[in-house]
């Protein structure tokens, strides 16, 4: 190999490792977007706050940019850097879990939707929500410290966490079932906090989903950690 190809190929790398980084940078702002969407949302529900669960909805465009500067980062890193294979699955990888990120920020609106449905409605054991959504939270900021690491274990640890959430949502279910049944005037309240349960519980799962991508990137292994 000539000195020249040697250089140009070392230019190359450096030019991939930076765009490569700035895909992480641009996963891990994403990522602190949506936890701050989550907490926004179950904080906006819990003091029954309608204009905090506007702003919500609202902010949810900046999530929904940001993905969309990271899919066309992607597609043009892959597309002028010719990455090799392991780069290649990284790249992908990191796609997968911007995808997850923007669907976590759709659930998040879900709630603050809920949250204006319900107005001024009685919130009967709402605190069972609300310790739900805090927990999504919390498993959110685990699974984007495991990203970061790369830290297969965490990420693991991150989707155990799951089962507390679906704990969680089954006993409120349960409840809620229970108190419509008992009181009919309460049906359309509950029905507005059951749709934000399931939002909340599908948080659980969409973290455990990141969890996956998290051990891929770290061992080069697939996963179901949600089996």
């Amino acid at each position: 190999m000539q000195d020249s190809d040697r250089f140009t190929g070392h230019v190359h790398r450096d030019v991939f490792d930076r765009e490569l980084l700035a895909v992480k940078e641009g996963v891990l702002r994403m990522g602190a977007l949506v936890a701050d969407a989550i907490d926004a949302a179950v904080a906006a529900m819990a003091a029954q706050d309608l204009q905090g669960a506007r702003v919500v909805i609202a902010a949810d465009k900046n999530i929904n940019h940001a993905q969309a500067e990271l899919t066309t980062l992607t597609i043009t890193t892959i597309a002028t850097q010719a990455p090799v294979a392991h780069d290649l699955a990284f790249l992908i990888a990191l796609g997968h879990v911007s995808y997850e990120l923007e669907r976590i920020g759709d659930h998040a609106v879900g709630v603050a939707r809920q949250t204006i449905k319900l107005g001024q409605m009685p919130l009967a054991g709402g605190s069972g929500l609300v310790r739900m959504g805090e927990l999504a939270g919390s498993l959110l900021q685990g699974v984007l410290r495991a990203l970061v690491d790369l830290n297969e274990q965490e990420a693991r640890t991150v989707a155990a966490g799951d089962d507390e959430i679906d704990r969680l949502y089954h006993a409120y279910f349960a409840r809620a079932l229970e108190r419509m049944r008992a009181d009919p005037a309460w049906v359309e309240a509950g029905a507005h906090l059951l749709f934000a349960a399931k939002d909340l519980e599908r948080i659980g799962d969409r973290v455990t989903n990141i969890a996956e991508e998290v051990v891929f990137l770290s061992t080069g292994q697939t996963v179901d950690l949600n089996p």
